[in-house]
């Protein structure tokens, strides 16, 4: 039954070229929708994936960082680590590429520190992607860090508006303040609601 509809489906759409040249032509009123709508489809698709891909490595990035502070830094920074993250940056970056590299081994280790709590950072990934977390790595007072990541998640700022909003608007300490404890407020309660 599904391939009987979809052939009368098909028969609808495709019509032949009346010069009797191979191919099939749509009808004329519906190429332009058909079109957009599927261009659309591949594109939201893409899109979805794209959104996927970069939330599974912003995770494995953090439990990398996580991993190589706990296990070779020892939570702490020790000279000696950091040889040792340079070695494995350098194994890592034989294998899989530069985006293992010392460099990036760093700046994972720094947001495993930065953002210690996975759960945390689930949350986060819904909104903000690796960029948005390498552009907030920086931010030495974690405060205003935490105030950003924040209003990414809640506003949903590309990390182009990120950009921009760091470098010009300081919101004064009070107003970072209140926003934070409001929004640390409202994510303990969702914790708490998903726990019971």
């Amino acid at each position: 039954m599904v391939t009987k509809t979809r052939a009368v489906v098909m028969k609808k759409l495709v019509k032949r070229q009346p010069t009797g040249q191979p191919g099939a032509a749509l009808p004329v009123a519906r190429p332009t929708v058909l079109l957009s709508d599927v261009r659309e489809l591949i594109l939201r698709a893409r899109e979805g994936v794209a959104r996927a891909v970069d939330s599974r490595l912003t995770t494995l990035y953090w439990h990398v960082g996580r991993r190589v502070r706990q296990d070779i830094l020892k939570e702490k920074r020790a000279e000696y680590g950091g040889q040792i993250v340079s070695a494995l940056g350098r194994q890592l970056e034989m294998e899989f590429g530069r985006g293992f590299g010392e460099k990036n081994l760093r700046r994972m280790v720094q947001f495993a520190e930065q953002f210690p709590d996975v759960r945390i950072v689930a949350a986060l990934l819904r909104q903000l992607g690796w960029t948005h977390f390498t552009m907030l790595l920086p931010i030495c007072d974690p405060l205003k860090r935490d105030f950003y990541a924040e209003m990414c998640r809640i506003e949903g700022w590309s990390t182009r508006t990120l950009r921009v909003k760091i470098n010009t608007e300081l919101p004064p300490r009070e107003v970072l303040r209140k926003r934070l404890h409001d929004a640390v407020r409202l994510a303990r309660a969702q914790l708490e609601a998903r726990k019971d």
